[in-house]
């Protein structure tokens, strides 16, 4: 089992990466939080049918109430509704300031259970249970939300977990377009802060079926430690943390524009790399081999362009309207070579131009 070490400025916690580690929950419950009331599991649907029993039959050995609230699977669960249940549900079970809650899951889940957390009688304590290599992103950092029908994770906040457990037996089951998705933001990575770790995943990694083992393993434990190092530097999205954005402009506004669920995340985001490299080419003269990683993409059957039926002034219009967006100018996070980052403010015409050619 590797250990590593989270630091904030508003919180420091553990990060526990295996196999078969799951069975170490109360353990971990118990040395991140102070006296413990309830344990309230949150999990979807998919996830609640392989492992929710599991997960409450461990707990059964250290606490007397633990509760569960399933939400459906998918990005749609995000949402105002899901997140009012959830609430009403912890009130009416009888959580209180010393109760705390897990997100077993994936993204969705961490998200949704994290904001939850963070506003539940204005903070309590939560751990972050990953199911997918998806979550390994989202599961560092406390970036916690939901969706509105005008953005992606526009209401949220900042609340760090007080642990995160994640056993990597628990993706075995992880259908491949979950497993590609995740991947998208382990090269990711690679790509912002460490060329090294790039070019080991181009060498060892050809298809999904490498992501298995000590080779899954390793790129989880290198992918969350540049989440990591990242965060740590910038917890609360002020300057440096931005760069994890990478990809995610337009990835973002492909997943809303073309309604939530429809293309996963980490397609949007491969989407998004492509085109942040084609634009880093053309505005920095440089030449970052961006047709060579696009047809190392296609290896795993990433989608590379725009979907069709996804109008460009459309795409615009959304990334306009991203959070990171200032005074309704894009910008942009782009490479000036692997592992080295800039943030661009792009003209809307000029944008529009080169989302014009990448389709």
């Amino acid at each position: 089992m590797d250990k590593l070490t989270i630091a904030t400025k508003s919180k420091t916690y553990p990060m526990y990466i295996g196999t078969e580690i799951i069975d170490q929950l109360p353990i971990v419950i118990q040395d991140t939080c102070k006296s413990v009331s309830k344990v309230l599991v949150i999990s979807d649907e998919s996830v609640a049918a392989l492992y929710l029993d599991k997960v409450l039959d461990i707990l059964k050995q250290k606490y007397d109430e633990s509760l569960s609230f399933v939400i459906p699977a998918g990005e749609s669960a995000k949402s105002f509704d899901m997140y009012y249940q959830c609430q009403t549900f912890a009130l009416e079970k009888g959580l209180d300031r010393s109760s705390v809650i897990l997100a077993l899951g994936g993204g969705v889940v961490g998200d949704l259970a994290g904001f939850v957390a963070a506003t539940f009688m204005r903070g309590i304590p939560f751990i972050q249970i990953p199911t997918t290599l998806l979550a390994h992103d989202s599961a560092v950092g406390g970036k916690v939300a939901i969706n509105h029908n005008l953005g992606k994770n526009m209401i949220g906040a900042f609340h760090q977990p007080n642990a995160v457990l994640y056993d990597i037996e628990l993706m075995k089951s992880l259908p491949r377009p979950e497993l590609r998705s995740g991947f998208a933001e382990v090269i990711k990575h690679g790509l912002i802060w460490d060329p090294e770790f790039y070019q080991w995943l181009t060498e060892e990694i050809s298809s999904l079926d490498d992501l298995k083992g000590e080779k899954l393993q390793y790129a989880v434990l290198k992918g969350v430690a540049v989440k990591a190092k990242v965060v740590s530097e910038d917890e609360q999205e002020k300057g440096l943390r931005a760069i994890l954005n990478f990809g995610h402009t337009l990835g973002h506004a492909i997943e809303a524009e073309s309604g939530y669920g429809k293309i996963t995340h980490g397609d949007g985001v491969a989407i998004g790399m492509i085109f942040a490299l084609k634009v880093s080419e053309k505005i920095f003269n440089i030449d970052l081999s961006s047709e060579k990683i696009r047809e190392w993409f296609r290896l795993f059957e990433f989608p590379t362009t725009i979907p069709n039926g996804l109008a460009c002034e459309k795409l615009l219009e959304r990334m306009k309207h991203d959070k990171k967006a200032t005074a309704g100018k894009v910008k942009m996070v782009l490479l000036k070579n692997i592992g080295e980052t800039a943030i661009q403010d792009i003209e809307d015409e000029q944008l529009l131009s080169y989302l014009k050619e990448f389709q």
